[in-house]
């Protein structure tokens, strides 16, 4: 019986998510110790509204990293997308298809990057970027750059976005989803394969440009999902939500959640680590009343610190728990 303490904590430590829900636990104690209001309902549900969108990018952004690409237009697709459901419904299009135009305009977008970037042979970082610009120009030029009201009436708008919790339900849904996806189906062990090596993957007869591209439609996807979620819950449609911000946050999460930059392996359940990792970050150095201007230092070097952690976690698990 001695010895079981110390093979549960190697098992733990082979996980890979393990560096990072230690960094997570570490800090929900600091601030709770550090602020009484840090887990009262409100400030959960302040930090659940942090959370929600940066993990449901992160799962696409997941997807794309593991099999060697990127995404940078996310953000504007997230702004864009309740403009498409805004206009569809001001043209007299019922709430629930407005929803879906908006989602298949998003998915068109990810058709495009992903043509662009496989057929074209152009690098996802340059295709994702000219889209980027592409969409925020679009954007305002739609909206003349004010925002709109959010169409719906109370019932839809507390399913999609606006309820106390429906949007980290939302969140959370999808993670099931992903992770189901990444590590149950072939479509994920595709992705890890083409991530890892895509000669091989070819030669294997997976179809290589067939899985870059899905994973950026399904990119695309939940980033616009995730602006109209956003857009039901401030009860708002503005032309400057979202953005490059929204898109960092969301590569950020996966990677301190352990995905690899240079592909071929990556967590969901990771990137919502990491996102609740920077939602504690952001809110609770917020409560404690921080300097905005020294605030992105401070997500910086914990974001190096997570890595670190993973990185020595990773030899630990190499090693079987031994140095």
């Amino acid at each position: 019986m001695a010895a079981r303490p110390p093979n549960l904590l190697r098992s733990f430590l082979r996980w890979r998510e393990a560096g990072i829900i230690i960094v997570a636990v570490l800090l929900v104690v600091y601030f709770e110790v550090s602020n009484a209001n840090f887990l009262t309902n409100d400030n959960l549900q302040t930090l659940s509204q942090f959370v929600a969108p940066w993990v449901i990018i992160a799962c696409g952004e997941i997807m794309l990293l593991i099999c060697g690409e990127i995404d940078l237009s996310v953000g504007q697709i997230f702004a864009l997308a309740p403009f498409v459901m805004f206009f569809a419904d001001q043209a007299g299009i019922p709430l629930g298809l407005a929803i879906v135009l908006a989602l298949l305009a998003s998915a068109a977008v990810g058709l495009f990057n992903g043509f662009v970037t496989v057929v074209l042979n152009v690098p996802s970082f340059v295709t994702t970027l000219g889209s980027l610009f592409i969409l925020n120009g679009l954007t305002l030029t739609i909206s003349r750059g004010f925002p709109a009201t959010t169409p719906g009436g109370p019932v839809a708008t507390a399913i999609m976005g606006g309820g106390a919790y429906s949007e980290i339900v939302w969140a959370l849904a999808i993670v099931a989803v992903m992770h189901v996806v990444l590590r149950h189906t072939s479509w994920g062990l595709h992705t890890i394969a083409v991530g890892g090596n895509s000669i091989g993957a070819s030669e294997a007869g997976i179809h290589v440009g067939r899985i870059r591209i899905g994973n950026f439609v399904l990119t695309s996807l939940l980033g616009g999902f995730t602006g109209i979620l956003e857009a039901f819950r401030i009860a708002s449609t503005d032309p400057l939500a979202g953005g490059t911000e929204y898109m960092f946050l969301g590569v950020a999460a996966g990677v301190i959640g352990g995905t690899a930059l240079m592909g071929g392996s990556g967590t969901i359940l990771g990137g919502l680590v990491g996102a609740i990792v920077l939602a504690v970050l952001r809110d609770g150095f917020t409560l404690q009343g921080i300097n905005a201007f020294t605030f992105d230092l401070i997500i910086g070097a914990a974001i190096l610190i997570a890595m670190v952690a993973n990185v020595h976690l990773a030899r630990l698990r190499m090693t079987g728990g031994r140095e």
